[in-house]
């Protein structure tokens, strides 16, 4: 939404359909939601809207973010991240207790600036 935000975007259909990739995916412990997230902001400046037009500058893009921010944290893995698995009941207690919830909207943050400063247009 923020990289949304930077370029006056506005919709409520943005965090509808962004909402499975909390949890590294729907409780899944899979990939960063945050960096998913960051993802659709690049497919917003420079995805394709034509079925055979070309994915390259996208993919390249949101290649480099990928590296860029497991280069920052480490891993782009939500599990990894957070030392949680949030498919579990105990996964989840342990993220609510030790306050992981402003980690991620710091990975977030950093991740729509990422985004931000790759300068795409």
């Amino acid at each position: 939404m923020a990289v949304a935000e930077s370029l006056g975007v506005e919709s409520e259909l943005l965090p509808q359909i962004a909402t499975g990739f909390c949890s590294g995916m729907a409780r899944t412990g899979g990939f960063c939601g945050a960096l998913s997230g960051a993802m659709m902001g690049v497919g917003l400046v420079n995805g394709r809207n034509q079925p055979r037009a070309s994915v390259e500058e996208n993919y390249q893009t949101v290649q480099t973010l990928i590296a860029q921010f497991k280069d920052k944290f480490g891993s782009t893995n939500c599990q990894e991240l957070t030392g949680c698995h949030l498919g579990t009941p105990e996964g989840i207690a342990k993220f609510q207790e030790s306050g992981q919830g402003a980690k991620c909207v710091n990975y977030a943050g950093e991740a729509a600036a990422m985004v931000i400063s790759l300068g795409i247009d």
